[in-house]
Protein backbone atom coordinates (compact mmCIF):
# COMPACT_ATOMS: atom_id res chain seq x y z
CA UNK A 1 0.00 0.00 0.00
CA UNK A 2 1.37 3.33 -1.03
CA UNK A 3 2.80 5.71 1.62
CA UNK A 4 1.85 9.16 1.78
CA UNK A 5 4.15 10.35 4.54
CA UNK A 6 6.90 13.09 3.36
CA UNK A 7 9.33 11.40 1.88
CA UNK A 8 12.83 12.16 0.11
CA UNK A 9 11.88 9.88 -2.93
CA UNK A 10 8.93 11.74 -4.17
CA UNK A 11 10.42 15.66 -3.48
CA UNK A 12 13.28 15.23 -5.40
CA UNK A 13 10.91 13.54 -8.83
CA UNK A 14 8.80 16.67 -8.66
CA UNK A 15 11.92 18.22 -8.29
CA UNK A 16 13.09 17.16 -12.21
CA UNK A 17 10.15 19.11 -13.74
CA UNK A 18 10.50 22.77 -11.92
CA UNK A 19 13.76 23.41 -12.80
CA UNK A 20 12.75 23.18 -16.56
CA UNK A 21 9.52 25.34 -15.71
CA UNK A 22 11.61 27.54 -14.04
CA UNK A 23 13.43 28.05 -17.28
CA UNK A 24 11.17 27.66 -19.98
CA UNK A 25 8.86 30.51 -17.91
CA UNK A 26 11.43 33.34 -19.03
CA UNK A 27 9.84 36.08 -21.55
CA UNK A 28 10.07 35.16 -25.17
CA UNK A 29 11.44 38.83 -25.93
CA UNK A 30 14.29 37.92 -23.09
CA UNK A 31 15.03 34.41 -24.29
CA UNK A 32 15.53 35.55 -28.03
CA UNK A 33 17.85 38.73 -27.23
CA UNK A 34 19.99 35.67 -24.95
CA UNK A 35 20.11 32.74 -26.90
CA UNK A 36 23.80 31.19 -26.11
CA UNK A 37 22.67 32.21 -22.14
CA UNK A 38 18.94 30.63 -22.80
CA UNK A 39 20.62 27.67 -24.66
CA UNK A 40 23.03 26.90 -21.45
CA UNK A 41 19.97 27.65 -18.80
CA UNK A 42 18.10 24.78 -20.88
CA UNK A 43 21.06 22.50 -20.84
CA UNK A 44 21.84 22.70 -17.15
CA UNK A 45 17.99 22.62 -16.32
CA UNK A 46 18.17 19.86 -18.11
CA UNK A 47 21.09 17.80 -16.61
CA UNK A 48 19.68 18.34 -13.33
CA UNK A 49 16.72 16.89 -14.12
CA UNK A 50 18.39 13.90 -15.21
CA UNK A 51 20.40 13.88 -11.35
CA UNK A 52 16.86 14.55 -9.75
CA UNK A 53 15.42 11.28 -11.70
CA UNK A 54 18.34 8.77 -11.02
CA UNK A 55 18.53 10.33 -7.27
CA UNK A 56 14.79 9.50 -7.33
CA UNK A 57 15.13 5.84 -9.23
CA UNK A 58 18.07 4.94 -6.49
CA UNK A 59 16.19 6.31 -3.65
CA UNK A 60 12.95 3.78 -5.07
CA UNK A 61 15.55 1.01 -5.10
CA UNK A 62 15.08 0.99 -1.20
CA UNK A 63 11.79 2.17 -0.89
CA UNK A 64 7.94 1.32 -2.22
CA UNK A 65 5.51 3.27 -3.86
CA UNK A 66 5.21 6.71 -2.10
CA UNK A 67 3.03 9.83 -2.50
CA UNK A 68 3.19 13.21 -1.40
CA UNK A 69 0.77 15.94 -1.96
CA UNK A 70 1.70 19.89 -1.61
CA UNK A 71 -1.47 21.44 -2.11
CA UNK A 72 -5.03 20.08 -2.10
CA UNK A 73 -8.90 21.69 -3.07
CA UNK A 74 -12.18 20.02 -3.06
CA UNK A 75 -14.10 19.66 -5.98
CA UNK A 76 -17.90 20.42 -6.15
CA UNK A 77 -20.04 16.81 -7.51
CA UNK A 78 -18.12 14.32 -5.01
CA UNK A 79 -15.56 14.23 -7.88
CA UNK A 80 -12.87 14.31 -5.32
CA UNK A 81 -10.11 16.35 -4.89
CA UNK A 82 -7.30 18.21 -7.37
CA UNK A 83 -4.48 17.82 -6.05
CA UNK A 84 -0.45 19.17 -6.62
CA UNK A 85 1.74 16.11 -6.00
CA UNK A 86 3.91 13.48 -7.00
CA UNK A 87 3.86 9.62 -7.16
CA UNK A 88 6.13 7.69 -7.32
CA UNK A 89 6.41 3.66 -8.11
CA UNK A 90 8.18 1.67 -10.70
CA UNK A 91 6.70 2.82 -13.73
CA UNK A 92 7.02 6.79 -12.63
CA UNK A 93 11.10 6.04 -12.34
CA UNK A 94 11.29 4.54 -15.43
CA UNK A 95 9.65 6.98 -17.37
CA UNK A 96 11.58 10.06 -15.47
CA UNK A 97 14.59 8.29 -16.25
CA UNK A 98 13.93 7.86 -19.79
CA UNK A 99 12.40 11.20 -20.65
CA UNK A 100 14.66 13.44 -18.51
CA UNK A 101 17.87 11.38 -20.31
CA UNK A 102 16.84 11.92 -24.03
CA UNK A 103 15.59 15.75 -22.60
CA UNK A 104 19.44 16.21 -22.41
CA UNK A 105 20.48 14.42 -25.59
CA UNK A 106 18.09 16.74 -27.37
CA UNK A 107 19.02 19.99 -25.88
CA UNK A 108 22.41 19.21 -26.57
CA UNK A 109 22.20 18.51 -30.07
CA UNK A 110 19.57 21.76 -30.09
CA UNK A 111 22.13 23.85 -28.65
CA UNK A 112 24.36 23.44 -31.90
CA UNK A 113 21.50 22.68 -34.58
CA UNK A 114 20.12 26.19 -33.71
CA UNK A 115 22.69 27.89 -33.05
CA UNK A 116 22.72 31.61 -35.26
CA UNK A 117 19.01 30.87 -35.54
CA UNK A 118 17.27 34.31 -34.77
CA UNK A 119 14.45 32.83 -33.03
CA UNK A 120 17.12 30.17 -31.26
CA UNK A 121 16.05 31.89 -28.00
CA UNK A 122 12.48 31.24 -28.13
CA UNK A 123 13.21 27.72 -29.16
CA UNK A 124 15.00 26.83 -26.10
CA UNK A 125 12.36 28.48 -24.46
CA UNK A 126 9.53 26.05 -25.77
CA UNK A 127 11.70 23.09 -25.67
CA UNK A 128 12.04 23.70 -21.50
CA UNK A 129 8.07 24.06 -21.40
CA UNK A 130 7.81 20.74 -23.42
CA UNK A 131 10.38 19.00 -21.61
CA UNK A 132 9.00 20.57 -18.30
CA UNK A 133 4.68 19.09 -19.15
CA UNK A 134 6.32 15.71 -20.16
CA UNK A 135 7.99 15.41 -16.56
CA UNK A 136 4.75 17.23 -14.63
CA UNK A 137 2.63 14.52 -16.28
CA UNK A 138 5.29 11.62 -14.98
CA UNK A 139 4.71 12.38 -11.52
CA UNK A 140 1.88 13.86 -11.18
CA UNK A 141 -0.14 12.01 -8.35
CA UNK A 142 -3.82 13.00 -9.24
CA UNK A 143 -5.62 12.47 -12.40
CA UNK A 144 -6.82 15.88 -12.98
CA UNK A 145 -3.13 17.18 -12.70
CA UNK A 146 -2.28 14.44 -14.95
CA UNK A 147 -5.26 15.86 -17.54
CA UNK A 148 -3.97 19.40 -17.29
CA UNK A 149 -0.29 17.78 -18.04
CA UNK A 150 -1.30 16.14 -20.60
CA UNK A 151 -3.15 19.02 -22.34
CA UNK A 152 -0.06 21.20 -21.40
CA UNK A 153 2.36 19.01 -23.49
CA UNK A 154 0.72 19.23 -26.78
CA UNK A 155 0.32 22.80 -26.67
CA UNK A 156 4.08 23.78 -25.83
CA UNK A 157 4.99 20.73 -28.81
CA UNK A 158 2.96 22.77 -30.88
CA UNK A 159 4.49 26.01 -30.94
CA UNK A 160 7.84 23.68 -31.90
CA UNK A 161 5.86 21.90 -34.63
CA UNK A 162 5.25 25.75 -36.08
CA UNK A 163 8.33 26.78 -34.99
CA UNK A 164 8.91 27.76 -38.97
CA UNK A 165 6.14 29.46 -39.52
CA UNK A 166 6.52 30.20 -42.58
CA UNK A 167 6.58 26.94 -43.92
CA UNK A 168 2.92 25.55 -45.04
CA UNK A 169 3.66 22.24 -44.71
CA UNK A 170 4.91 22.69 -41.23
CA UNK A 171 1.79 24.94 -40.44
CA UNK A 172 -0.84 22.43 -42.12
CA UNK A 173 0.73 19.40 -39.95
CA UNK A 174 0.47 21.40 -36.53
CA UNK A 175 -2.62 21.77 -37.15
CA UNK A 176 -3.52 18.31 -38.20
CA UNK A 177 -1.57 17.34 -34.62
CA UNK A 178 -3.40 20.41 -33.00
CA UNK A 179 -6.70 18.93 -33.49
CA UNK A 180 -6.52 15.51 -33.36
CA UNK A 181 -4.97 16.35 -30.06
CA UNK A 182 -7.84 18.50 -28.37
CA UNK A 183 -9.98 15.94 -29.29
CA UNK A 184 -8.20 13.59 -27.27
CA UNK A 185 -7.64 15.95 -24.35
CA UNK A 186 -11.90 16.25 -24.07
CA UNK A 187 -11.86 12.90 -24.08
CA UNK A 188 -9.02 12.47 -21.43
CA UNK A 189 -11.47 15.17 -18.96
CA UNK A 190 -14.14 13.46 -19.71
CA UNK A 191 -13.45 9.64 -18.54
CA UNK A 192 -11.56 11.92 -16.36
CA UNK A 193 -15.17 12.78 -14.60
CA UNK A 194 -16.65 9.56 -14.87
CA UNK A 195 -13.82 8.26 -12.68
CA UNK A 196 -14.14 10.58 -10.01
CA UNK A 197 -18.07 10.58 -9.81
CA UNK A 198 -18.13 7.19 -9.18
CA UNK A 199 -15.30 6.33 -7.11
CA UNK A 200 -14.99 9.96 -5.80
CA UNK A 201 -11.25 10.15 -5.79
CA UNK A 202 -8.92 11.18 -8.56
CA UNK A 203 -5.96 10.04 -6.56
CA UNK A 204 -3.68 7.40 -8.41
CA UNK A 205 -3.16 5.56 -4.83
CA UNK A 206 -6.74 5.28 -4.44
CA UNK A 207 -7.65 4.29 -7.72
CA UNK A 208 -5.66 1.89 -7.87
CA UNK A 209 -6.49 0.60 -4.26
CA UNK A 210 -10.25 1.07 -5.47
CA UNK A 211 -9.76 -1.22 -8.15
CA UNK A 212 -7.17 -3.84 -6.28
CA UNK A 213 -10.55 -5.01 -4.59
CA UNK A 214 -13.15 -4.67 -7.05
CA UNK A 215 -15.20 -7.71 -7.63
CA UNK A 216 -17.81 -8.26 -10.09
CA UNK A 217 -18.66 -6.31 -13.26
CA UNK A 218 -16.96 -3.04 -14.05
CA UNK A 219 -19.24 -0.27 -13.48
CA UNK A 220 -21.02 1.37 -16.61
CA UNK A 221 -19.25 4.46 -15.83
CA UNK A 222 -15.92 3.04 -15.70
CA UNK A 223 -16.36 1.37 -18.92
CA UNK A 224 -17.05 4.41 -20.86
CA UNK A 225 -14.36 6.18 -18.86
CA UNK A 226 -11.96 3.19 -20.25
CA UNK A 227 -13.09 3.88 -24.02
CA UNK A 228 -12.62 7.76 -23.49
CA UNK A 229 -8.97 6.29 -22.61
CA UNK A 230 -8.55 4.39 -25.26
CA UNK A 231 -9.82 7.06 -27.52
CA UNK A 232 -7.23 9.35 -26.18
CA UNK A 233 -4.25 7.47 -26.02
CA UNK A 234 -4.63 6.39 -29.96
CA UNK A 235 -4.75 10.13 -30.66
CA UNK A 236 -1.99 10.92 -29.07
CA UNK A 237 -0.13 7.90 -30.32
CA UNK A 238 -0.90 8.84 -34.31
CA UNK A 239 -3.14 5.78 -34.38
CA UNK A 240 -5.17 4.58 -37.56
CA UNK A 241 -6.63 6.71 -39.12
CA UNK A 242 -5.80 9.76 -37.47
CA UNK A 243 -1.65 8.82 -38.20
CA UNK A 244 -1.22 11.23 -40.90
CA UNK A 245 0.50 14.05 -38.94
CA UNK A 246 2.79 11.96 -37.23
CA UNK A 247 4.56 11.39 -41.28
CA UNK A 248 4.49 15.36 -42.13
CA UNK A 249 6.09 17.19 -39.17
CA UNK A 250 9.31 16.70 -40.81
CA UNK A 251 8.94 20.52 -41.42
CA UNK A 252 9.63 21.36 -37.95
CA UNK A 253 13.84 21.17 -36.65
CA UNK A 254 15.64 18.09 -36.59
CA UNK A 255 15.33 18.17 -32.53
CA UNK A 256 11.38 18.30 -32.41
CA UNK A 257 11.18 15.10 -34.20
CA UNK A 258 13.49 13.00 -31.97
CA UNK A 259 11.69 14.54 -29.05
CA UNK A 260 8.04 13.97 -30.40
CA UNK A 261 9.58 10.01 -31.86
CA UNK A 262 11.46 9.59 -28.58
CA UNK A 263 8.96 10.69 -26.25
CA UNK A 264 5.92 12.31 -27.04
CA UNK A 265 4.54 10.11 -28.84
CA UNK A 266 4.50 7.30 -26.80
CA UNK A 267 2.31 9.06 -23.72
CA UNK A 268 -0.91 7.23 -25.08
CA UNK A 269 1.08 3.92 -24.08
CA UNK A 270 1.76 5.63 -20.85
CA UNK A 271 -1.70 6.88 -20.38
CA UNK A 272 -2.65 3.18 -20.79
CA UNK A 273 -0.52 1.68 -18.42
CA UNK A 274 -0.84 4.32 -15.70
CA UNK A 275 -4.73 3.54 -15.69
CA UNK A 276 -4.41 -0.44 -15.54
CA UNK A 277 -6.16 -0.80 -12.87
CA UNK A 278 -9.60 0.71 -14.40
CA UNK A 279 -8.31 -1.04 -18.34
CA UNK A 280 -7.43 -4.55 -16.73
CA UNK A 281 -11.63 -4.65 -15.51
CA UNK A 282 -12.55 -3.39 -19.18
CA UNK A 283 -12.23 -5.76 -21.65
CA UNK A 284 -14.00 -4.49 -23.68
CA UNK A 285 -11.94 -1.37 -23.65
CA UNK A 286 -8.39 -3.59 -24.06
CA UNK A 287 -10.05 -5.27 -26.94
CA UNK A 288 -10.64 -2.05 -29.00
CA UNK A 289 -7.18 -1.13 -27.95
CA UNK A 290 -5.80 -4.03 -29.11
CA UNK A 291 -7.43 -3.75 -32.28
CA UNK A 292 -6.65 -0.33 -33.02
CA UNK A 293 -3.04 -1.07 -32.57
CA UNK A 294 -2.83 -4.18 -34.91
CA UNK A 295 -4.79 -2.47 -37.84
CA UNK A 296 -2.09 0.58 -37.63
CA UNK A 297 1.05 -1.85 -37.16
CA UNK A 298 -0.17 -3.36 -40.57
CA UNK A 299 -0.63 -0.79 -42.17
CA UNK A 300 2.40 1.26 -41.45
CA UNK A 301 4.45 -1.81 -41.65
CA UNK A 302 3.25 -2.32 -45.30
CA UNK A 303 3.93 1.14 -45.74
CA UNK A 304 7.10 1.18 -44.36
CA UNK A 305 8.15 -1.58 -47.37
CA UNK A 306 7.88 0.61 -49.96
CA UNK A 307 9.09 4.27 -48.61
CA UNK A 308 12.70 5.63 -50.27
CA UNK A 309 12.96 8.71 -47.61
CA UNK A 310 15.07 8.12 -44.61
CA UNK A 311 12.89 10.14 -42.47
CA UNK A 312 9.70 9.39 -44.12
CA UNK A 313 10.30 5.57 -43.17
CA UNK A 314 11.27 6.17 -39.70
CA UNK A 315 8.06 8.29 -39.20
CA UNK A 316 6.18 5.43 -40.65
CA UNK A 317 8.02 2.81 -38.28
CA UNK A 318 7.22 4.79 -34.98
CA UNK A 319 3.52 4.57 -36.25
CA UNK A 320 3.96 1.04 -36.57
CA UNK A 321 5.79 0.68 -32.97
CA UNK A 322 3.07 2.82 -31.51
CA UNK A 323 0.43 0.14 -32.91
CA UNK A 324 2.67 -2.51 -31.71
CA UNK A 325 2.85 -1.16 -28.41
CA UNK A 326 -0.84 -0.01 -27.49
CA UNK A 327 -1.74 -3.93 -29.24
CA UNK A 328 0.63 -5.30 -26.01
CA UNK A 329 -1.29 -2.98 -23.70
CA UNK A 330 -4.28 -4.17 -24.93
CA UNK A 331 -3.33 -7.52 -24.73
CA UNK A 332 -2.52 -6.61 -21.00
CA UNK A 333 1.10 -7.19 -21.07
CA UNK A 334 1.87 -3.81 -19.72
CA UNK A 335 5.58 -4.96 -18.64
CA UNK A 336 6.38 -5.71 -22.37
CA UNK A 337 4.90 -2.42 -23.39
CA UNK A 338 7.09 -0.39 -20.95
CA UNK A 339 9.99 -2.26 -22.54
CA UNK A 340 8.94 -1.90 -26.23
CA UNK A 341 8.49 1.56 -24.88
CA UNK A 342 11.96 2.28 -23.58
CA UNK A 343 14.23 0.37 -26.25
CA UNK A 344 11.72 2.55 -28.84
CA UNK A 345 12.86 6.12 -27.59
CA UNK A 346 16.51 5.36 -27.32
CA UNK A 347 16.52 3.84 -30.69
CA UNK A 348 14.11 6.41 -32.34
CA UNK A 349 16.18 9.68 -31.19
CA UNK A 350 19.21 8.30 -31.45
CA UNK A 351 17.64 7.24 -35.44
CA UNK A 352 16.38 10.68 -36.07
CA UNK A 353 19.67 13.04 -35.00
CA UNK A 354 21.98 10.73 -36.74
CA UNK A 355 19.50 10.66 -39.89
CA UNK A 356 22.37 12.76 -42.06
CA UNK A 357 24.83 10.12 -41.17
CA UNK A 358 22.62 7.33 -42.33
CA UNK A 359 22.57 8.95 -45.62
CA UNK A 360 26.31 9.38 -45.99
CA UNK A 361 25.97 5.38 -45.16
CA UNK A 362 24.01 4.47 -47.78
CA UNK A 363 25.89 6.74 -50.67
CA UNK A 364 29.35 4.59 -49.31
CA UNK A 365 30.40 1.71 -51.50
CA UNK A 366 28.66 -1.92 -50.20
CA UNK A 367 28.79 -5.24 -51.10
CA UNK A 368 26.58 -6.43 -53.64
CA UNK A 369 23.74 -8.47 -51.91
CA UNK A 370 22.23 -10.74 -54.23
CA UNK A 371 19.78 -12.60 -51.91
CA UNK A 372 16.81 -11.05 -53.86
CA UNK A 373 15.05 -14.59 -54.97
CA UNK A 374 11.94 -15.71 -55.27
CA UNK A 375 9.92 -17.23 -52.40
CA UNK A 376 10.88 -20.58 -51.77
CA UNK A 377 7.88 -21.92 -49.30
CA UNK A 378 10.03 -24.63 -48.34
CA UNK A 379 12.79 -23.03 -47.16
CA UNK A 380 10.32 -19.94 -45.75
CA UNK A 381 8.66 -22.98 -43.57
CA UNK A 382 12.07 -24.80 -41.89
CA UNK A 383 13.00 -21.00 -40.85
CA UNK A 384 10.07 -20.50 -39.26
CA UNK A 385 9.50 -24.12 -37.49
CA UNK A 386 13.27 -23.36 -36.37
CA UNK A 387 12.78 -20.21 -34.96
CA UNK A 388 9.63 -21.16 -33.16
CA UNK A 389 10.85 -24.28 -32.14
CA UNK A 390 13.98 -22.26 -30.12
CA UNK A 391 11.56 -19.20 -29.22
CA UNK A 392 9.07 -21.77 -28.09
CA UNK A 393 11.89 -23.45 -25.62
CA UNK A 394 13.35 -20.15 -24.62
CA UNK A 395 10.01 -19.37 -23.35
CA UNK A 396 9.47 -22.76 -21.61
CA UNK A 397 12.72 -22.19 -19.78
CA UNK A 398 11.68 -18.90 -18.19
CA UNK A 399 8.45 -20.61 -17.16
CA UNK A 400 6.10 -19.28 -19.87
CA UNK A 401 2.81 -21.29 -20.43
CA UNK A 402 -0.14 -21.00 -23.07
CA UNK A 403 -2.43 -21.73 -20.73
CA UNK A 404 -1.38 -18.75 -18.49
CA UNK A 405 -0.16 -16.66 -20.31
CA UNK A 406 -1.19 -17.38 -23.99
CA UNK A 407 -0.68 -13.38 -24.85
CA UNK A 408 2.78 -13.92 -23.69
CA UNK A 409 3.72 -16.87 -26.12
CA UNK A 410 2.07 -14.91 -28.97
CA UNK A 411 4.24 -11.71 -29.03
CA UNK A 412 7.13 -14.89 -28.84
CA UNK A 413 5.76 -15.88 -31.76
CA UNK A 414 6.05 -13.02 -33.32
CA UNK A 415 9.38 -12.84 -32.15
CA UNK A 416 10.10 -16.30 -34.22
CA UNK A 417 8.85 -14.84 -37.43
CA UNK A 418 11.19 -11.84 -37.13
CA UNK A 419 14.21 -14.53 -36.40
CA UNK A 420 13.06 -16.53 -39.63
CA UNK A 421 14.07 -13.68 -41.54
CA UNK A 422 17.37 -14.15 -40.18
CA UNK A 423 17.33 -17.24 -40.72
CA UNK A 424 16.08 -17.14 -43.97
CA UNK A 425 18.94 -14.59 -45.33
CA UNK A 426 21.22 -16.63 -43.79
CA UNK A 427 20.61 -19.34 -45.44
CA UNK A 428 20.19 -17.84 -48.97
CA UNK A 429 23.78 -17.03 -48.23
CA UNK A 430 24.80 -20.83 -49.07
CA UNK A 431 27.56 -20.71 -45.96
CA UNK A 432 27.40 -23.39 -42.80
CA UNK A 433 29.37 -20.41 -41.12
CA UNK A 434 26.58 -17.80 -41.58
CA UNK A 435 23.92 -20.18 -40.79
CA UNK A 436 25.38 -21.20 -37.95
CA UNK A 437 26.17 -17.38 -36.73
CA UNK A 438 22.58 -17.01 -36.94
CA UNK A 439 21.31 -19.83 -34.96
CA UNK A 440 23.38 -18.49 -32.30
CA UNK A 441 22.27 -15.16 -32.69
CA UNK A 442 18.45 -15.82 -32.93
CA UNK A 443 18.97 -17.79 -29.37
CA UNK A 444 20.68 -14.60 -27.89
CA UNK A 445 17.68 -12.38 -28.83
CA UNK A 446 14.88 -14.62 -27.65
CA UNK A 447 16.74 -15.38 -24.38
CA UNK A 448 17.25 -11.41 -24.25
CA UNK A 449 13.38 -10.85 -25.19
CA UNK A 450 12.10 -13.23 -22.31
CA UNK A 451 15.04 -11.80 -19.90
CA UNK A 452 13.97 -8.54 -19.83
CA UNK A 453 10.61 -8.87 -19.95
CA UNK A 454 11.09 -10.80 -16.69
CA UNK A 455 12.91 -7.83 -15.39
CA UNK A 456 10.55 -5.42 -16.70
CA UNK A 457 7.83 -7.24 -15.00
CA UNK A 458 9.86 -7.58 -11.69
CA UNK A 459 10.18 -3.62 -11.67
CA UNK A 460 6.50 -2.39 -12.53
CA UNK A 461 4.52 -5.26 -11.11
CA UNK A 462 3.67 -2.98 -7.96
CA UNK A 463 2.49 -0.51 -10.08
CA UNK A 464 0.29 -2.13 -12.39
CA UNK A 465 -2.60 -4.15 -11.86
CA UNK A 466 -2.63 -7.61 -14.04
CA UNK A 467 -5.78 -8.65 -16.69
CA UNK A 468 -8.34 -10.02 -14.75
CA UNK A 469 -8.91 -12.99 -17.26
CA UNK A 470 -5.63 -12.97 -19.28
CA UNK A 471 -7.23 -16.04 -21.34
CA UNK A 472 -10.73 -14.53 -22.42
CA UNK A 473 -12.43 -15.20 -25.73
CA UNK A 474 -12.01 -12.14 -26.94
CA UNK A 475 -7.78 -11.76 -25.89
CA UNK A 476 -7.57 -15.15 -27.81
CA UNK A 477 -9.34 -14.20 -30.94
CA UNK A 478 -7.06 -10.83 -30.75
CA UNK A 479 -4.18 -13.52 -30.59
CA UNK A 480 -5.23 -15.62 -33.25
CA UNK A 481 -5.72 -12.36 -35.45
CA UNK A 482 -2.38 -10.79 -34.28
CA UNK A 483 -0.37 -13.84 -35.51
CA UNK A 484 -1.77 -13.93 -39.17
CA UNK A 485 -1.31 -10.73 -39.50
CA UNK A 486 2.17 -10.63 -38.75
CA UNK A 487 2.62 -14.07 -41.23
CA UNK A 488 1.05 -11.98 -43.52
CA UNK A 489 3.58 -9.59 -43.17
CA UNK A 490 6.43 -11.77 -43.70
CA UNK A 491 5.00 -13.39 -46.75
CA UNK A 492 4.17 -9.31 -48.13
CA UNK A 493 7.51 -8.66 -47.49
CA UNK A 494 9.01 -11.93 -49.39
CA UNK A 495 7.03 -10.96 -52.47
CA UNK A 496 8.54 -7.23 -52.46
CA UNK A 497 11.69 -8.58 -52.29
CA UNK A 498 11.52 -11.31 -55.09
CA UNK A 499 12.47 -10.13 -58.74
CA UNK A 500 9.89 -9.85 -61.78
CA UNK A 501 6.59 -8.65 -59.66
CA UNK A 502 3.74 -8.76 -60.80
CA UNK A 503 1.30 -6.44 -62.44
CA UNK A 504 -1.09 -6.32 -59.24
CA UNK A 505 1.75 -6.44 -56.88
CA UNK A 506 3.05 -3.13 -58.33
CA UNK A 507 0.22 -1.81 -58.42
CA UNK A 508 0.00 -2.71 -54.65
CA UNK A 509 3.33 -1.26 -54.16
CA UNK A 510 2.06 2.60 -55.56
CA UNK A 511 -0.96 2.40 -53.21
CA UNK A 512 1.04 1.71 -50.67
CA UNK A 513 3.74 4.19 -51.35
CA UNK A 514 0.94 6.70 -50.77
CA UNK A 515 -0.14 5.22 -47.59
CA UNK A 516 -3.70 4.08 -49.16
CA UNK A 517 -4.37 7.66 -49.79
CA UNK A 518 -6.10 7.59 -46.38
CA UNK A 519 -4.51 10.74 -44.92
CA UNK A 520 -5.12 12.58 -48.26
CA UNK A 521 -9.24 12.34 -47.68
CA UNK A 522 -8.74 13.41 -43.91
CA UNK A 523 -7.07 16.01 -44.74
CA UNK A 524 -9.99 17.29 -46.81
CA UNK A 525 -12.46 16.61 -44.36
CA UNK A 526 -10.31 18.54 -42.20
CA UNK A 527 -9.80 21.89 -44.29
CA UNK A 528 -13.42 22.03 -44.89
CA UNK A 529 -14.51 21.65 -40.94
CA UNK A 530 -11.46 23.49 -39.65
CA UNK A 531 -9.11 24.56 -41.89
CA UNK A 532 -5.32 26.00 -40.91
CA UNK A 533 -4.43 28.90 -40.25
CA UNK A 534 -3.12 31.09 -42.62
CA UNK A 535 0.82 31.08 -43.10
CA UNK A 536 3.00 33.91 -42.20
CA UNK A 537 6.57 34.76 -43.53
CA UNK A 538 7.85 36.10 -40.18
CA UNK A 539 8.72 34.32 -37.18
CA UNK A 540 6.25 35.72 -34.61
CA UNK A 541 7.45 35.05 -30.68
CA UNK A 542 4.86 33.45 -28.63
Amino acid sequence: MPSTSLSFTPAIALLAPLLLWAVGLMPTAWANARPQLMARLNMGAAWLAFASALLAAVAHMFDSTRVWTLYSIPLPGGIGAFSLGSYVNGVTVIMLLLVSFVGVVVSRYARNYLDGDRNQGRFHKWLSLTLASILTLIVSSNLLMFSLAWIATSLCLHELLIFYRERPAAVLAAHKKFVASRIGDACLLLATFLIGSTLHTLEFADIFRIMAAQDGPLPQSLQWAALLIVSSAGLKSAQFPFHGWLLQVMEAPTPVSALLHAGIVNGGAFLIIRMSPIMSHAGTALALLALIGLVTLTLASLVMLTQTSIKASLSWSTTAQMGFMLLECGLGLYSLAMLHLVAHSFYKAHAFLSSGSGVDSFRAPALAYHGAKRLQPGRLMLALLIAGVMTLGVATAFGITVQEQPALIATGAIVAIALSQLLLQAGEMGNAAFLLRALGLSAVVSTAYFGLHALFDVAIRDSVLPLRDPASTAQLVIIGLTIVAFLGLLLTQQLFRAPGRSAASEALYVHLYNGLYIDVYLTRILQRVWPSPAQTTESRGA
